[in-house]
């Protein structure tokens, strides 16, 4: 059902979203549900990531849910049902596969930051949501982990973008004990980058959100993907990369008002080009 349809019938939206001082909040609202990651749902993220890409106003983007559960990964009665179909639901499980990986890159992709703001559990491909997202912030009692193990399905797709935040070690150590992992452990393995009472957390992470929408969103653009992109390049290939990014980007306007503004001691006057 579509947002629009869910108005109709007066049932709430699958996604709530606020947009202030450039921080576009999106707000998964399924907690009956655990937040999982539906066709729907994932549908609807992905609406909302291309509008954000796209709307000039939108700096930076947070990623959030309501609930005990931030996210419970797929849904496992959707994947069950599709065992019912004739090939045994091996083309479901692959258009679902694909929507979810094509997801996790998009928010990659984008070229706008997305901060996860963890509040619960974030299991399997909800684990691997959060560390899709460029930076994470999590209250204290939220917990991490990869349990596909224990029900016989390893968490393969979840496990790329495990492997890009923790170490080879800590990643193995997740998807094979399947185990939880508390905050704490979660900023130690780097899957989270702070941790924020809950009593504090939206009045941090809209601050921390602003600060970096505060930027040139032009040199915010060419940060990121040059990030993503050098990642996964030889030494040598990542410098020559990143040189000739430096001087493209010097070549911009934001960096010739940015450096002008330091040396006379003003603001910046960012036209995010």
């Amino acid at each position: 059902m579509s947002d629009a349809a869910a108005v109709e019938t007066g049932e709430k939206p699958m996604l709530g979203t606020l947009l202030h001082n450039g921080v576009y909040r999106i707000v998964m609202q399924r907690p009956e549900r655990m937040n999982a990651l539906s066709r729907e749902m994932m549908s609807a993220l992905s609406a909302e990531l291309t509008k954000a890409a796209n709307d000039p106003e939108i700096r930076v983007v947070l990623l959030g849910a309501e609930g005990k559960v931030f996210c419970a990964g797929h849904d496992l009665k959707e994947l069950t049902a599709a065992r019912a179909e004739a090939d045994g639901g091996r083309a479901t499980y692959e258009a679902i596969m694909r929507q979810c990986s094509g997801l996790m890159q998009q928010i990659v992709r984008l070229p706008k930051p997305v901060i996860a703001v963890v509040t619960g559990v974030a299991t399997a491909a909800g684990c691997q949501l959060v560390a899709s997202c460029d930076l994470a912030m999590a209250v204290d009692t939220a917990t991490f982990c990869t349990p596909g193990v224990n029900i016989g399905l390893f968490c393969s797709t979840p496990m790329v973008a495990l492997t890009r935040n923790a170490s080879p070690k800590q990643a193995m150590e997740m998807l094979l004990t399947g185990e939880s992992i508390d905050a704490s452990t979660a900023k130690d393995f780097g899957l989270i980058n702070r941790i924020v009472p809950r009593d504090y957390l939206d009045q941090v992470v809209q601050k921390y959100a602003e600060v970096i929408a505060s930027k040139s969103a032009h040199t915010v653009k060419i940060g990121k993907e040059a990030f993503y992109r050098q990642l996964e390049m030889p030494l040598s290939e990542a410098y020559d990369f990143a040189a000739q990014t430096m001087v493209d980007n010097m070549m911009a306007r934001d960096a010739e008002e940015g450096i002008n503004a330091f040396l006379q001691k003003r603001k910046p006057e960012w036209t995010d080009s």
